[in-house]
């Protein structure tokens, strides 16, 4: 992609504002790039809503945690990343994995517990993997991807090279014991990792406000010397200015580096959560007033693309996502051999 431009404007709606009240620039997009942007947002949306649907009709059994809302985040993380830097992440992770390039069908199955699947139909859900897009998995233990991915990190130092690991995980894993122990590791060696908090304002369904003595969770790693900042998670721009900068902090050998991505899911926390916790009348007007996808596609019309060309777009992922929901469906379950493999004892 070409390098991206950066300007300092006075509107709201073009600067993300940390917790210190400093205005941040936000990425200037060209075409290309909002493109990209729309079409890996609505990928992950429309794979979202169709697994929500699978989960409905029974096809998906166990957990199923739902990214809709906040797609702007792993969307404007990857596009700063290079060949064989890394990411790993919690159990919200089907949307990460689709931003890191991995097959539709290949996670569809794995959510249906399918062969086809990215763990072999054993995982579902929460537990999947690709070394080839190095992408180091979901991981269902609150807060274990924090360490896992400080590990990854450790090992890029140890190597030599230059990759950078991203460790997301949410407002309620920040407060986990493990995460200080790793951000205090992180720091005495100077890590290359970017810890990415996805702070989506109610964890499991508590608000931060009643769990979180510190609710500026850019600032949890003062005391380790770790910056950080607070970021507008539902605009890509945002996301990919702030990204660019930590991903090259972190590169150049100056240690880990925090992003608190303010941003909001538009589902429960789980598909068996009710979500009562909070009122529909918050939830709309943050689609109404904030939707990461719907920003994009304002500033494509603003570039003259027509109402039928983003309707293009969306037919074209929506294609995709139903094939895969198709080949999820049909994909033979594994062979009981398979509980036999891939065990270590």
């Amino acid at each position: 992609m070409p390098a991206s431009k950066k300007r300092d404007v006075p509107a709201r709606d073009e600067a993300s504002q940390t917790g210190s009240g400093t205005r941040r620039p936000v990425s200037e997009f060209s075409r290309e790039q909002e493109l990209r942007a729309l079409r890996d947002m609505l990928l992950i949306r429309r794979f979202e809503e169709k697994a929500g649907q699978l989960y409905g009709m029974g096809a998906i059994g166990g957990f199923c945690h739902l990214y809709i809302g906040q797609e702007a985040i792993v969307v404007g993380m990857q596009m700063v990343l290079k060949e064989g830097d890394q990411v790993i992440t919690g159990y919200r992770d089907h949307g990460h994995m689709l931003a890191c390039g991995m097959d539709a069908n290949g996670v569809m199955a794995e959510l249906t517990g399918r062969r086809g699947g990215y763990s072999k139909g054993k995982g579902g859900s929460m537990h999947m993997f690709s070394l080839e897009k190095h992408f180091y998995g979901g991981h269902g233990i609150v807060g274990a991807q924090v360490s896992l991915g400080t590990g990854l990190a450790f090992a890029n130092r140890y190597r030599g090279n230059d990759n950078v690991c991203l460790a997301y995980f949410g407002d309620g894993a920040a407060n986990q014991g493990q995460v200080y122990e790793s951000f205090n590791m992180a720091a005495l060696w100077k890590l290359p990792v970017v810890y990415v908090i996805e702070n989506n304002r109610y964890a499991m369904g508590t608000s931060v406000t009643r769990s979180s003595a510190q609710t500026d969770f850019s600032k949890r790693g003062l005391s380790f010397n770790i910056p950080g900042e607070q970021v507008d998670g539902m605009d890509v721009r945002a996301v990919h200015e702030a990204g660019s900068r930590a991903v090259a902090h972190c590169r150049a050998g100056n240690g880990p580096y925090i992003l608190e991505m303010q941003t909001y899911r538009y589902r429960g926390h789980s598909m068996s959560d009710p979500a009562k916790y909070r009122t529909r009348e918050e939830v709309d007007k943050i689609r109404n007033d904030q939707d990461p996808i719907e920003q994009v596609r304002q500033r494509l019309l603003a570039m003259k693309m027509t109402e039928d060309d983003l309707k293009a777009i969306d037919a074209e992922v929506r294609t995709i996502v139903n094939a895969s929901a198709e080949f999820a469906q049909h994909d033979p379950e594994p062979d009981a051999s398979e509980l036999y493999t891939d065990v270590y004892r």
